[in-house]
């Protein structure tokens, strides 16, 4: 795991109310004295422990910041921020920043505000209340929610999202200080309301995302800090009142990928060098029926950028930047969770036969097929494999083959070599969730259906598959 920080972005669907772990996860090195924090690493010249924050609702406080250094005695809660009976205080977005970690959080008083913490109690503080009006964090008839969001490091500074009454979700950004946390700029200053920015990314020395100016529609900007230099990069889809709903950016290969809708060939794959000029379509991989390519996941592997996407067809599909070279690999649904293990490409996927289950691919047709048909029982729709984690010469993941529930499980790479780790949950399967390293050991989250959903650890067999930490009261 590394030193800087570890994250962790499966979050268990439908979680209860009683005992919800958020699966996200950091590690913090508790450093020596004088330790070096320069560009934001969190981590000193002489790191003496490990420690990882938690998002955790234990059922009396809330969701709330906790940490871990793997033992039960040092899984505490760090602050309980909003101390009204079972409200908690946590949203999401833990981010690593000058040796911190920033969140938004509601402490009951302020709303839903910037908050950081050290790891200490006392280290876990409110950098600015932005919006004086309290709002929640969240709206639980809309799902919507508020408060600062898209935490991203650029240079010495954190970027994100927020709004602060008056001018609507605009870019702000933060050195960590109160007086350093401001409106980078209004970008929609033509019509009331913000300017709907989201998926930042760090791209050739400035921040990319989508924004709406109230003029252009939601089209591609980027920022170098300054309000002069946040600019839009291109109107893409230059329809009155259109918008091309750039997402999914990814750097490869020395440019920047996204779909985007330029309102001619429905969202696409696009790519840019950072000018208008050097913003074009890679390829109408969709052109036989309306909706586009519907691209959701892209990543980088073995010199070419690879993802999900609909020709008629759904597949796997890689691009080295070129037209001709943008190719279906295979044919298959839905293809997510994409991992990098031992020189291949890790994902589920679904086909017909066989429902959803692990795939692998080393990027070539004949090289790319089902790893294992895990639960092969009738009328199975698949074993749903999520959370695929690397770990100690294995790739771990929760997969549910029929008879046992989801349960914790770990591969080689090959089908004989896939198998089950424990039955944590005899009665119902135990959904593991929010894997992450620390020291020596496999960390994730459980329920085992006695002591309700707790912090578990592996060491890949089945008797050091063992508790932690129950969080049920």
């Amino acid at each position: 795991m590394s030193e800087q920080a570890a994250f962790v972005s499966s979050i268990l669907p439908g979680c209860m109310r009683i005992s919800c772990i958020v699966a996200l996860s950091f590690t913090l090195g508790a450093c020596a004295q004088g330790g070096n924090t320069d560009g934001g690493s969190g981590i000193g010249s002489s790191v003496i422990s490990q420690i990882t924050l938690l998002a955790v609702d234990d059922g009396v406080h809330g969701l709330e910041l906790w940490k871990t250094d793997g033992t039960a005695a040092g899984t505490v809660m760090v602050n309980d921020i909003n101390p009204a009976s079972g409200v908690g205080s946590l949203g999401f977005g833990l981010t690593a920043f000058r040796g911190e970690y920033y969140f938004k959080a509601n402490d009951g008083v302020n709303g839903s505000e910037l908050w950081k913490s050290d790891g200490t109690a006392a280290g876990t503080v409110m950098v600015k209340s932005i919006n004086p009006a309290t709002e929640p964090l969240f709206n639980p008839t809309t799902g919507a929610t508020f408060g600062p969001r898209g935490f991203t490091v650029l240079h010495d500074a954190l970027y994100f999202s927020a709004d602060d009454g008056v001018n609507g979700y605009q870019l702000w950004k933060t050195d960590g200080s109160a007086d350093g946390t401001v409106l980078v700029k209004k970008i929609n200053t033509a019509t009331a309301g913000g300017s709907f920015i989201y998926d930042f990314t760090v791209f050739d020395g400035a921040l990319y995302f989508s924004a709406y100016d109230g003029v252009n529609g939601i089209e591609l900007w980027k920022s170098d800090g300054s309000a002069a230099g946040t600019v839009m990069v291109k109107d893409i889809n230059t329809r009155t009142g259109a918008s091309s709903f750039p997402a999914f950016f990814t750097v490869f290969n020395g440019k920047l990928y996204f779909t985007a809708d330029d309102g001619v060939n429905d969202s696409e794959l696009w790519k840019t060098d950072g000018s208008a000029a050097g913003t074009v379509l890679v390829k109408n991989i969709n052109n036989a029926t309306t909706g586009g390519s519907v691209i959701r996941n892209m990543i980088v592997f073995n010199g070419a950028l690879y993802f999900d996407a609909y020709d008629g067809r759904f597949g796997l599909w890689k691009t080295d930047g070129t037209t001709a070279g943008t190719v279906m690999v295979s044919e298959m649904s839905l293809a997510s969770g994409f991992t990098v293990f031992n020189g291949l490409l890790y994902f589920q996927a679904v086909d017909l036969m066989n429902g959803s289950e692990p795939w692998k691919s080393d990027g070539t047709v004949a090289g790319t097929g089902l790893m294992k048909d895990i639960n092969g029982t009738a009328a199975s729709q698949g074993s749903h494999p999520d959370g695929f984690t690397p770990f100690n010469g294995a790739l771990y993941f929760a997969a549910d083959d029929g008879v046992h529930g989801k349960e914790l499980w770990k591969t080689d790479g090959t089908a004989s070599g896939t198998v089950l780790v424990k039955d944590i949950n005899p009665a119902s399967g135990s959904f593991p969730h929010g894997f992450f390293a620390l020291d020596s050991a496999l960390y994730f989250f459980a329920n085992d259906g006695v002591g309700g959903t707790g912090l578990w650890k592996t060491d890949g067999t089945a008797t050091g598959t063992v508790r932690v930490k129950g969080f049920s009261p």
